[in-house]
């Protein structure tokens, strides 16, 4: 059974985005081929009230400002918008959590939000990914519970086992545990003297802890990112840093190239697919740098288009043959 469905993005100004390499546009792009009717909002739209009164309880409704949107692939004239309504987002028939981080509160509230609509049935949208999961597994804890899939690690305020790891391990990364796009992370050598002013600048900042991890030296070769599907891998891109820099992001000047899945990757992948399906963690991308996995990307996961253009792989029809799939079947269990 074709479904048709009202889909609901929640991102940033899809305006800016990159058509050859956003994979929310990928997305969006694979809904509309399928006849879906596509709209988009911003956070700051977002509004909690009180809704109609259901057998003399009174329910909580979520809003946004929506905007039914027209995409195309052609570089500056992308999208063509409707006017802005504010819409009730139980009314939708899927919401996309879209919006990047940096994995904050005003994130965090966001998925509170959300919490009151996600589901299916009457007055209910399914949220991809869901948000009370994206809020209980920030990408950098979230491997913390795979602890035999990492490399050394520890997350702490303590400076005292900060310098006792580095002093352990001698070669360390330093990450801001709630950070993203490689911004802030800093490769700190035995003989480098510059920790304890990175620290002090951190924690002047900062209320948060800080993960440190050993360096990798496998990371020359390159971070790898696979892409699960509801659990399961459907394949992976290669992203190499540049010789000015250690980190491998993309947005800081790392180049993705093919590659395939190992059997270190598979094993990693079969260890934690299961938890990922059983949370309805549908798209997300890890992080494998070597041998260990080192993040469980849930929020705004990347790399569908270069998916696309090295292997074929249509990874935007996987997630959604398997959102119309959770669909259809709580459809035909009513």
């Amino acid at each position: 059974m074709a479904l048709s469905l009202d889909v609901a993005v929640q991102m940033d100004p899809l305006e800016h985005v990159d058509i050859n390499g956003d994979s929310t546009f990928a997305l969006m792009l694979e809904a509309q081929a399928r006849g879906h009717r596509l709209f988009v909002y911003e956070v700051p739209t977002l509004a909690l009230e009180e809704g109609a009164a259901d057998r003399g309880a009174a329910a909580m409704q979520v809003s946004a400002s929506v905007r039914l949107v027209t995409l195309r692939r052609e570089k500056g004239n992308h999208a063509s918008f409707g006017e802005a309504i504010r819409r009730n987002l139980g009314g939708m028939d899927v919401i996309l959590m879209r919006q990047d981080p940096p994995f904050d509160m005003a994130y965090i509230t966001a998925t509170h939000l959300l919490d009151h609509v996600h589901g299916t049935g009457p007055g209910r949208a399914l949220v991809v990914n869901d948000p009370r999961w994206v809020r209980d597994s920030p990408e950098k804890l979230l491997v913390t519970h795979f602890p035999q899939l990492m490399p050394p690690t520890l997350v702490t305020w303590d400076i005292g086992q900060i310098r006792a790891f580095r002093a352990k391990w001698r070669d360390i990364i330093v990450k801001p545990l709630f950070g993203n796009g490689g911004s802030g992370i800093f490769r700190i050598r035995e003989d480098d003297q510059n920790l304890n002013a990175l620290l002090e600048m951190h924690f002047v900042r900062s209320r948060e802890p800080l993960m440190i991890q050993r360096y990798e030296s496998a990371v020359k070769e390159g971070d790898k990112r696979i892409i699960l599907v509801n659990g399961e891998p459907v394949g992976a891109i290669n992203r190499v840093p540049s010789a000015e820099d250690h980190r491998s992001n993309m947005h800081v000047g790392g180049v993705a190239h093919k590659i395939g899945l190992t059997e270190r990757d598979r094993e990693i992948c079969s260890t934690i697919g299961p938890f990922l399906k059983e949370h309805g963690l549908l798209f997300v991308g890890i992080d494998v740098i070597g041998n260990y996995l080192t993040e469980i990307n849930v929020t705004s996961p990347t790399g569908l288009q270069e998916l696309a253009r090295f292997d074929g792989v249509n990874a935007a029809a996987l997630i959604w043959d398997c959102i119309e799939a959770k669909l259809e079947a709580e459809s035909g269990e009513r």
